[in-house]
């Protein structure tokens, strides 16, 4: 199969292990610089150029989107999926779990374990708002935040008062998060591939650093997960309708509560922490959804009918 990986950096370790993954697997792999691609639309037609030629021939995409281009970038996935070619996440559920606040109001109704969390646009309300996460230390975050970057842990509520007054005069939209205390600078890592659980790590932040991030100097190591923790996973990535996420999750005296659900999770720090071939699994999934495409025939070689289509019960 044609594969077009969708990265804006062909040397990352994620971009070129899918690469590698492909390959030895025999399928054609090739990088996409999201951000290159224009795109063209008419009547019954979209395409895309690329470098001056047209894209054509996929069976699918990977997208690989980084946060800070998800606007163009998921409009390029969507573009691909107007062309009819399949891709491993698709380009509403990016979107999803991309805005942290509709992110979490869509795991809160779906049933899944989270910290407790506060939003307003006010900063007059701003005491109610820590009283109703518990009261400080709070954890304060940018809503357009990534990789541990925008997140504040605010030990006072004196303290918590002049970070949010002061994000809020700057016109930046941030939640207010209970502090959890027994997960003691560590987190959860689970890697969801196909609604399956792939690998798992335990990430710890470094010493006084209370977030795990390895981007912050967190290192990651290998681990079991309990069954609550597997269900959390997996329901928090079907309640976002993604086929590959990296689920953060906090233990706590509570059970498992969900942090946040990545859409593009990095590949190295979990191949590394746990020495499975998570790329080979996504581009094993990859191909499987390319192959099911068409339809299939039946005994007497017509296409099969379609299935009836399910209400969406996916409020966006």
């Amino acid at each position: 199969m044609k594969l077009a990986i969708l990265s804006r950096e062909p040397k990352l370790y994620s971009t070129t292990r899918l690469v590698e993954a492909a390959v030895q697997r025999g399928h054609e792999a090739v990088v996409i610089d999201h951000l290159q691609c224009n795109l063209v639309l008419e009547k019954g037609a979209p395409s895309i150029i690329y470098q001056g030629q047209p894209l054509i021939g996929f069976d699918a995409i990977i997208p690989r989107i980084g946060a800070s281009v998800t606007f163009y970038g998921t409009a390029v996935v969507r573009q691909f999926e107007m062309m009819k070619v399949r891709t491993a996440i698709e380009s509403q559920a990016i979107v999803r779990s991309r805005d942290k606040l509709r992110s979490m109001q869509i795991l809160s109704r779906a049933g899944v374990g989270m910290p407790k969390t506060a939003f307003t646009n006010s900063s007059e309300e701003v005491p109610e708002m820590i009283r109703q996460v518990g009261g400080a230390p709070v954890i304060i975050k940018l809503l357009e935040g990534t990789q541990g970057l925008g997140v504040v842990l605010a030990e006072t509520e004196k303290a918590a008062q002049s970070v949010i007054e002061a994000f809020h005069n700057l016109k930046a939209r941030i939640i207010v998060q209970e502090f959890i205390a027994e997960s003691k600078g560590a987190d959860l890592r689970a890697f969801v591939v196909n609604g399956e659980v792939v690998g798992a790590m335990k990430r710890q932040g470094k010493e006084g650093e209370f977030r795990s991030n390895l981007h912050r100097g967190g290192t990651g190591k290998l681990v079991k997960l309990t069954r609550a923790e597997k269900a959390a996973a997996l329901l928090a990535t079907k309640a976002l309708g993604l086929g590959i996420a990296g689920v953060d999750m906090l233990q706590s005296a509570r059970g498992p509560l969900v942090l946040e659900v990545n859409s593009s999770p990095g590949l190295e720090g979990i191949e590394k922490a746990t020495g499975l071939d998570i790329a080979g699994k996504i581009i094993e999934y990859t191909a499987e959804i390319a192959r099911t495409r068409k339809p299939k025939a039946t005994k007497t070689g017509k296409p099969a009918p379609k299935a009836k289509a399910m209400p969406d019960t996916q409020a966006d």
